[in-house]
């Protein structure tokens, strides 16, 4: 199963349940890489590896798990993301 090709609803509740395991874990340093990898399946090209790094460090930092960071990037990513013009020719 690749992340990337999941459908937004399916990305959504993946990514509260990524929240979730990020706020309830106590292994930070084995969750913060895991963490990472899949901010980066779960979202295609540059923005996914971007996401990736700042998921990795939230998650690596004592204190910040509380951020939903899956959560916000789906929101960037469905909410906010501009619709692509098509020009017919």
């Amino acid at each position: 199963m690749k992340l990337e090709n999941l459908s937004k609803n399916k990305k959504l509740a993946l990514s509260i349940a990524f929240d979730a395991i990020g706020m309830l874990t106590i292994f930070d340093i084995i969750w913060a890489p895991a963490s990472g990898y899949l901010m980066s399946k779960m979202y295609k090209g540059t923005r996914g590896k971007v996401a990736g790094v700042v998921s990795f460090i939230e998650e690596i930092i004592p204190g910040l798990d509380i951020i939903p960071t899956f959560t916000i990037m789906w929101v960037l990513t469905y909410v906010f993301q501009k619709a692509e013009e098509t020009i017919e020719v």
